[in-house]
């Protein structure tokens, strides 16, 4: 009796939650979105499914990206603007330049005064959300930059709600 429970049912389960485990720290994970940071590409209670990322190499401008910030101690998505070497300037009517080329953000909505000029350090990446005014993002922080280490996945589809599932853009 022990032999049959032990077969039929505590090592499946335990294979499952093995196999589960490695899709969930090697393959993908879901965020939940709180905030209205990155609207209207993604609103708040937004589920999103996040592939992780391996070699962030791969990554580019434009990709909305899952990564950790150590000043804010908390795992934030925004939009990846500056590579490692880019210069980045942002006027006084919200537009960005990128290596004084003009970025074309067709998603961003509500942008601001919030100026500056970064260079993005080697190995490090420059985020701003899409709703600038509602998002506390690069421009904000003591240190502008996150670490290629703290670089989690790139966001990909949304899950939930269902009237919104698909790809993201």
């Amino acid at each position: 009796m022990l032999k049959r429970l032990i077969n039929d049912w505590i090592i499946p389960i335990a294979v499952a939650a093995v196999i589960a485990l490695a899709i969930n720290k090697f393959l993908f994970f879901q965020v939940s979105v709180p905030t209205e940071s990155m609207y209207p590409t993604i609103k708040p209670g937004d589920r999103i499914i996040v592939t992780r990322v391996h070699n962030v190499q791969n990554l580019k401008r434009g990709d909305i990206v899952v990564f950790y910030s150590d000043e804010l101690h908390e795992t934030l998505i925004k939009r990846l603007i500056g590579l490692p070497g880019d210069e980045i300037e942002i006027k006084e009517d919200g537009t960005v330049y990128v290596n004084d080329q003009r970025l074309d953000e067709p998603y961003v909505v509500n942008r601001d005064n919030k100026t500056g000029r970064y260079r993005v350090p080697e190995n490090s990446y420059f985020f701003l959300g899409d709703n600038r005014l509602q998002s506390k993002d690069a421009r904000y922080w003591i240190n502008h930059y996150i670490s290629a280490d703290d670089i989690q996945g790139k966001a990909r589809y949304i899950i939930f709600p269902f009237n919104r599932f698909g790809p993201l853009k």
